[in-house]
């Protein structure tokens, strides 16, 4: 039986959160290298209540249509989906918690002889998998107040323990994971944002421009620590220019709608699938990337950062820690100080006049974007790892 590199969250798919894009994303890049790999999530609702499912082993089968359509999937990656039926998550106990069921009844029963490697942001799953006997790589993105358990950090089937931001990866170290261990590699990007889509990026413009000459263009979570109210700020500020803000739950729509309907220049499209999102990246005038100042801005993951730049289009971005490398490269057309609604407006003001729109992209951001695919992301990752343990291809 071929054994697999696995992907693990302990989440179900499709709701709009980076964690999400990350996990299937990690996946489909060491698929797209070769790898034979698998992503594993969970399932909830009626369709994880049969109990044949539960017993039965889970068969890798070819990403659902809705998954390939979410995160712009190939076709050599394969997933497994593990059914948590009730009441699992519903009632406070060990033994009705999903992190249990994963790891204490699905790794050992019917994933371990399907595995050769796990990689997850799950800490509790890379430990059953190490002990197991299953290595395993860690990766973390944010500041948590826990100590990781010596046996655990400092096993030899702890191969790596990834990070985005130097910061959480210096957290990482005072909790105990030992520094050799521990490298930052950037968020990266599905290539389908590389495919131009002029048509489709015209029918965007054509569809919210609302009557406007420009279109500016948010991507991402709808929270005030992201520049969500600040770039509000900005849009009551021109109300010459079209803001189109594309992510975020439904409550948070909603809520950000009822905010801002004294606005005559802000829409709100809720989550975009990656294949509809390629194309509005493109159709924007400028990319808005806003960020306020706090903790936050030392370790978030300039996820849609490599999106804006492989879509060639304009960004206006805030000068926060994870960005700051970037400033020498040039690719950025306009910089911002934190929490500065006024900065940012004069900012996009000036991009519009220095940066027109070009429907085959600016060059230089697209070619400098390629270096930050899942598929490049992934090859650092396997470089770090003993080629014994590389799934076979």
């Amino acid at each position: 039986m071929t054994k697999h590199y696995v992907v693990f969250t302990r989440h179900e798919f499709l709701k709009p959160a980076a964690h999400l894009v990350w996990a299937a994303n990690s996946a489909n890049g060491a698929a797209n290298l070769g790898y034979a790999t698998i992503l594993v999530h969970l399932k909830r609702g009626q369709s994880a209540l049969n109990p044949i499912e539960w017993l039965a082993l889970p068969q890798p089968q070819p990403p659902a249509a809705n998954l390939v359509k979410s995160y712009s999937l190939q076709t050599r990656l394969k997933v497994v989906a593990l059914p948590m039926p009730y009441p699992v998550d519903r009632w406070n106990h060990k033994w009705t918690n999903s992190s249990t069921i994963a790891c204490k009844y699905y790794l050992p029963f019917h994933l371990l002889q399907l595995t050769k490697l796990v990689h997850s942001r799950d800490w509790n799953f890379v430990k059953a998998a190490i002990r197991h006997g299953i290595p395993a790589i860690y990766e973390h993105h944010h500041y948590e107040k826990k100590q990781f358990e010596p046996e655990i950090a400092h096993s030899p089937l702890l191969q790596l323990a990834v990070t985005v931001a130097d910061s959480v990866g210096q957290s990482m170290i005072d909790s105990g994971l030992p520094a050799e261990k521990v490298i930052k590699l950037h968020s990266g990007f599905n290539q389908s944002f590389l495919v131009r889509q002029p048509a489709a990026a015209i029918e965007w413009r054509t569809r919210l421009s609302n009557k406007r000459h420009h279109l500016i263009v948010y991507s991402g979570g709808l929270y005030p620590f992201k520049g969500v109210d600040l770039l509000l700020e900005v849009a009551s500020a021109l109300p010459q220019v079209q803001f189109v803000f594309a992510g975020g739950t439904a409550a948070q729509v909603q809520t950000y709608q009822q905010q801002s309907q004294h606005l005559g220049n802000v829409t709100f499209l809720g989550y975009v699938p990656h294949e509809q999102l390629v194309s509005l990246l493109q159709a924007a005038d400028v990319l808005a990337h806003p960020h306020c100042s706090g903790a936050a801005a030392t370790f978030t993951s300039p996820l849609k950062f490599f999106e804006y730049l492989a879509s060639g289009t304009p960004i206006v971005a805030t000068e926060i820690p994870p960005l700051l490398e970037f400033q020498p490269a040039g690719v950025v057309a306009g910089w911002c100080e934190p929490d500065q609604p006024v900065q940012f407006a004069d900012r996009l003001q000036q991009v519009l006049q220095t940066h027109p729109r070009r429907p085959e992209g600016y060059l230089n951001s697209i070619n400098f974007a390629r270096q930050f695919s899942w598929e490049s992301r992934a090859s650092k990752i396997f470089s770090h790892v003993s080629s014994d343990l590389h799934p076979a291809c």
